[in-house]
């Protein structure tokens, strides 16, 4: 033992030095020290009591300074506490016990917080035995009873944490059955702890989501109705109805998923449940999913969407649901939906959406001719003050490029075609689709490759993309076709400037992109040597 204390104390010193070159070797070797202590009788030691008390105090300074990892931290705290209880007296004070419990209980904390739930059960456990040392103590104590009574509910406060701990490490170690009891340990004590409440319920709420996120559908219905259930028994000191309702909602969206079928008539529980304890967006739109889902009939999804427009939520979100409607083959309760989503926001700036989207809804389902008269109505309207919001005007041209570009046949007029493609590409790159930007126009270029415009938007998507050979590529084509000569009747003769413009314009674009430098010595090139320019397209 005397050995065993003097390279214990040589290492810790080590430690505690303030500049130690390699701190993981200096912790590595020290747990090395530690790791067969378990098997060996418990002595008394001053020294390695020293040791153990320095360790963990210098785990507290040197984190508070974020000096240390979390993995660091653990491993300073395992063994500080390995040889605190090493050290242990046959017969050790209530000071000494409570110390045990603090350091046993704070390591175990600390390794379920490394991910390291086999590490912490050790020391978890270490903190039960002395937990329930210390209370028999107290129990066999002759002092006043409002004494004991204090002190036996600072142990029950104690062992509801580390219970709960235990619990923790057993969810994630999927033992789900040793959970349960733990927990249920927890909820007896429930009613002496009051103030606890909202902790239990919120940590039952985090192991539903951990066990749903594992995809594990009854482990996971089981810990957020218990989250309920707790949270209920005190609403004084339960975490309030907004994280009740949350939870619910969870349950609801676990039942939705696990099977909607079969645990349908759960699932709507669930959420109407939510709705009451707090009512809010998610919930009503949970609401529609589970009907919807479930077969349920017209007239309970149309009592659904009356809530939503009743609880006044965001136009974005009922337009959401006009297409969840669609998706699931309830067109006719979709058209309705959405008329009375425009009648409802009809003062609204953004009611250009909802317009647009009910004629991309008609457009899609083969009703050409009412998607046609609605055009026209958006069309009037926009021109005698009911001005189409930026976004919802340039989603209408896209759709309107789109019908256009439909009616071209393949091989016929493709330059028109192709400024219809460029059309839509622009349009699209200002709603921030590039992806369908980029569609349209590699259509563009193959409609008309010849075409500068065609290259100057192959060059704006590269400058987007970030992709420097691809814009310096469509630059040098912009220069070459500048000078060409063009024979295409339908084309018109541009002045010199214009063209000038187009790759002044290319620079600036590269300029806002940082991406100037690479490009310069190509542009400038270009600028120089272009002394004609000819017609575009």
């Amino acid at each position: 033992m005397e050995q065993f204390a003097s390279t214990v104390k040589t290492l810790t010193d080590d430690l505690l030095q303030k500049q130690l070159p390699d701190l993981d070797e200096a912790i590595e070797k020290l747990l090395f020290e530690v790791s067969g202590l378990d098997a060996l009788p418990k002595i008394p030691h001053t020294q390695l009591e020293d040791c153990a008390i320095q360790l963990w105090n210098w785990s507290v300074t040197k984190n508070a300074g974020g000096g240390l990892s979390k993995v660091q931290k653990a491993k300073v705290r395992h063994v500080a506490c390995s040889l605190l209880y090493c050290c242990e007296p046959e017969n050790p004070t209530e000071g000494a016990i409570r110390k045990q419990i603090l350091m046993a209980s704070k390591t175990g904390r600390t390794w379920l917080d490394c991910k390291n739930p086999q590490m912490a059960d050790h020391f978890l456990r270490l903190a039960v035995k002395s937990l329930e040392t210390l209370y028999s103590q107290l129990m066999s104590r002759g002092h006043a009873a409002a004494d004991i009574n204090s002190s036996k509910a600072d142990v029950e406060k104690d062992l509801l944490r580390i219970l709960s701990c235990q619990a923790e490490s057993a969810v994630s170690q999927r033992n789900n059955e040793e959970a349960v009891v733990y927990m249920q340990r927890c909820k007896d004590m429930l009613q002496r702890l009051p103030k606890d409440t909202a902790y239990l319920s919120l940590m039952c709420y985090n192991f539903g989501v951990e066990t749903y996120n594992l995809r594990m559908f009854e482990d996971s219905t089981f810990w957020l109705s218990q989250s309920y259930d707790i949270g209920k028994t005190n609403v004084k000191y339960g975490p309030g109805p907004e994280v009740l309702a949350k939870g619910l909602r969870l349950l609801a969206t676990v039942y939705l998923e696990w099977d909607c079928q079969r645990f349908q008539e759960k699932a709507l529980n669930a959420v109407i449940l939510a709705n009451k304890e707090c009512v809010s967006t998610s919930g009503l739109y949970l609401k529609i999913r589970i009907l919807l889902r479930s077969g349920g009939p017209d007239t309970h999804i149309r009592a659904g969407l009356d809530e939503m427009l009743e609880a006044q939520v965001s136009l974005d979100v009922c337009l959401s649901t006009v297409k969840l409607l669609m998706s699931e083959d309830r067109e006719m309760l979709a058209f309705d939906h959405l008329k009375r989503v425009c009648q409802h926001f009809g003062s609204s700036p953004d009611l250009g959406t909802a317009l647009v989207l009910h004629v991309e809804l008609l457009l899609q389902k083969g009703k050409g001719l009412l998607g046609k008269q609605k055009i026209e109505d958006i069309i009037t309207g926009h021109y005698s003050g009911k001005q189409l919001a930026p976004d919802a005007l340039t989603s209408l041209h896209v759709m309107l490029w789109d019908q256009a570009s439909k009616q071209f046949e393949a091989g016929q007029i493709e330059p028109n075609l192709a400024k219809l493609q460029r059309n839509r590409a622009s349009c699209l790159l200002q709603l921030e689709q590039l992806e369908k930007a980029k569609e349209a126009i590699k259509e563009a270029e193959r409609c008309d490759p010849e075409s500068i415009f065609t290259q100057f938007s192959i060059y704006k998507i590269a400058v987007q993309e970030n992709n420097v050979e691809k814009a310096a590529e469509a630059l040098n084509a912009v220069g070459r076709l500048s000078k060409t000569s063009v024979s295409s009747e339908d084309r018109l003769l541009v002045s010199e400037s214009s063209a000038s413009y187009l790759l002044s314009l290319a620079a600036q674009i590269a300029l806002e992109v940082e991406l100037i430098t690479p490009l310069i010595t190509c542009f400038i090139h270009k600028m120089r040597s272009n002394r004609k320019f000819v017609t575009f397209p």
